[in-house]
């Protein structure tokens, strides 16, 4: 234990506790969303890949299925209903080609992966230890969808949607890390229950992918084409 770190329940304030319980309920609703997308997009994977999108959403499940425990174990109630509510009032839209599918294993799992890293050192014991196990299984197979894409892209088989299918994902991707500058942002960074900002997040993220879009032949769209609250200073070039 460190100094700050909070156990259980009665060391939290209520404002504490909500935002606890409002991470878990956003944790389970990527991972939830994350298996259904790419179990949907089954359809679509080439032979040699299949092994490798069973196992992922089956490790997208396995992540699902942890943070529905600590949520159990926390607030004696089930998460599924209200993931279920969120998943039918925001549904993360399906992949309908293996070419999109590899642009949201690029962007959105890679958007999720950068989000999960600002809570590697949550104050929240117990929220620390999924996320840290998530994020270490996570790692392995960050770098998988952007070569994938890359190598897609310079076939040249793909340029009448390559672009479109990169901002529809990239917002996505992006969307993971929720508004910037808000009050529940401060409130975590103050309280240790994440890092930074999420545009500081936004930033690095687009410094992360910079190098793939380049080797594809993409471009990063004008912000205000994105429909999203951005922080002023990312670097767009």
């Amino acid at each position: 234990m460190r100094s700050g770190d909070v156990l259980r329940e009665e060391e939290m304030s209520p404002e504490y506790r909500r935002m606890v319980v409002q991470m878990m309920e956003s944790q389970a609703y990527r991972e939830l969303a994350a298996a259904h997308m790419f179990g949907y997009g089954l359809r679509f994977v080439p032979d040699k890949w299949m092994k490798f999108m069973v196992w992922h959403i089956q490790e997208e499940t396995e992540h699902y299925q942890a943070v529905s425990k600590m949520y159990r174990d926390f607030t004696k109630e089930e998460v599924e209903p209200r993931v279920r509510e969120r998943l039918a009032d925001k549904p993360v839209p399906f992949a309908e080609s293996w070419f999109e599918l590899a642009m949201a294993q690029f962007l959105y799992d890679r958007g999720g992966f950068w989000q999960l890293k600002e809570y590697e050192e949550c104050s929240f014991v117990p929220y620390r230890g999924v996320i840290q196990k998530i994020v270490k299984e996570e790692a392995g197979h960050q770098d998988l969808g952007e070569k994938i894409v890359v190598e897609l892209c310079r076939s040249g088989d793909h340029e009448d949607v390559k672009q479109a299918l990169f901002q529809k994902w990239l917002r996505i991707g992006l969307l993971s890390f929720g508004r910037p500058g808000t009050p529940g942002n401060r409130f975590a960074i103050e309280h240790g229950l994440k890092k930074r900002d999420s545009g500081e997040c936004m930033k690095d993220f687009i410094e992360d992918i910079r190098p793939s879009v380049r080797d594809a032949g993409l471009r990063f769209p004008r912000p205000a084409s994105l429909k999203m609250e951005l922080p002023d200073d990312i670097d767009w070039s």
